[in-house]
């Protein structure tokens, strides 16, 4: 018999391997929480440099070094689903989504209100109002450019030395080397 800390992690647990998941859970909703208040503290430390990149790393899975910047506000559904290389830099209003892991590589650059969603919802309406959704990852190469209001959907794959411009809406992977 499992005990209850086990049953406790059931949902995440499903979210992360990519299988459907409910939402609601009192556990994710928990962590959510814990994110927004971790994301909050980043603007209130912004002008303490050891405070602040203390604070990322608390936020962030992983951090490449202490060169990260995320100029606020910004969201992110747990923070701790996302992995950031050396010298990454956020603008402004930028959302991550990361119900499923996001690697981002060295170098890459977001401009303001970039937008990266991992989650994904059921096209049917009857099986949305059940609560139940799906993650899938996304991996963001190293010396990319991501321009401001830039969308990137579930599951993309971005290679190096990409480009994506202002607004676009990336929905499929991008080898190396492209501008979109």
């Amino acid at each position: 018999m499992a005990n209850n800390d086990d049953a406790k992690y059931v949902e995440q647990t499903k979210m992360l391997a990519g299988k459907p998941y409910f939402g609601g859970d009192p556990y994710l909703t928990e962590l959510r929480k814990q994110s927004q208040e971790r994301t909050a503290n980043l603007a209130v430390v912004r002008n303490e440099p050891e405070k602040y990149s203390a604070a990322i790393r608390e936020l962030l899975g992983t951090v490449g070094d202490d060169k990260a910047i995320m100029e606020s506000p910004v969201f992110f559904d747990y923070g701790c689903n996302t992995h950031v290389g050396k010298r990454f830099y956020m603008n402004a209003m930028c959302v991550i989504l990361d119900c499923a892991r996001v690697d981002i590589g060295d170098d890459v650059l977001f401009g303001p209100s970039v937008q990266v969603y991992t989650a994904e919802h059921p096209v049917d309406p009857a099986a949305r109002l059940t609560g139940v959704e799906s993650a899938r990852p996304i991996k963001i190469g190293d010396n990319v450019w991501v321009g401001g209001g830039a969308i990137i959907l579930p599951g993309v794959t971005i290679g190096n030395g990409v480009t994506i411009g202002a607004g676009s809406v990336v929905t499929k992977d991008v080898p190396d080397n492209v501008v979109v």
